[in-house]
This record gives structure tokens, C-alpha cells and sequence, in this order.
């Protein structure tokens, strides 16, 4: 088996730009099935006070507005995940 150098990543962008127009350099796509939307339970309190949220911030649909909050929660919670690992990663090297 053939050791793998760790690629930088303006190695890895280089390379993905050269390939992009080959469709014989990519693997088949992956498809996800989301399942069915789940409901969460709030105090009512903390219901109360993201409803006065999401009218402060002009949204006349809470779900709509906690919705998002939530995706740029996650958002942010996977690039710190990502950022950890790399991190992680680099002191291994050391």
C-alpha cells in the first residue's frame, strides 16, 4: 500500500479545479433521504421569548425563524468541529 502525503489545501483546491470538467475523476453522487420533519418541545417561557425574537427581527413565522437559527447554529458548531480536527490533526504531525 502506497503512504498518502497530506495534501495542502491549495494542493487539494488545485486539484479539484483540474478535474472539475472530468467526469471520470469523480465518484458516483451521493444521494440523502432526510426523514420526516420532527417537532421539539419548548418551555412555553423560552417559547415566549424566541416568538418576541423573531418579531424584533421582523419574522412573522416563529418556525421559520427558529429554523434558521438553528441551521446557523449548526452551521457554526461544524466548522468549530472541523477547525478542532484539523487542529487535532496538526499536533499529531508535531
Amino acid at each position: 500500500m502506497k503512504a498518502q502525503k497530506n495534501l495542502s489545501e491549495a494542493e487539494i483546491d488545485a486539484i479539484v479545479i483540474a478535474q472539475a470538467d472530468d467526469d471520470t475523476a469523480w465518484e458516483a453522487p451521493i444521494y440523502i433521504q432526510y426523514g420526516q420533519p420532527t417537532s421539539i418541545a419548548l418551555p412555553a417561557e423560552l417559547a415566549a421569548r424566541a416568538a418576541f425574537l423573531a418579531r424584533v427581527h421582523q419574522r412573522t413565522n416563529l418556525e421559520t425563524w427558529l429554523r434558521r437559527i438553528i441551521e446557523e447554529r449548526v452551521e457554526l458548531e461544524e466548522a468549530a468541529f472541523v477547525e478542532a480536527k484539523r487542529e487535532l490533526a496538526r499536533q499529531a504531525e508535531v
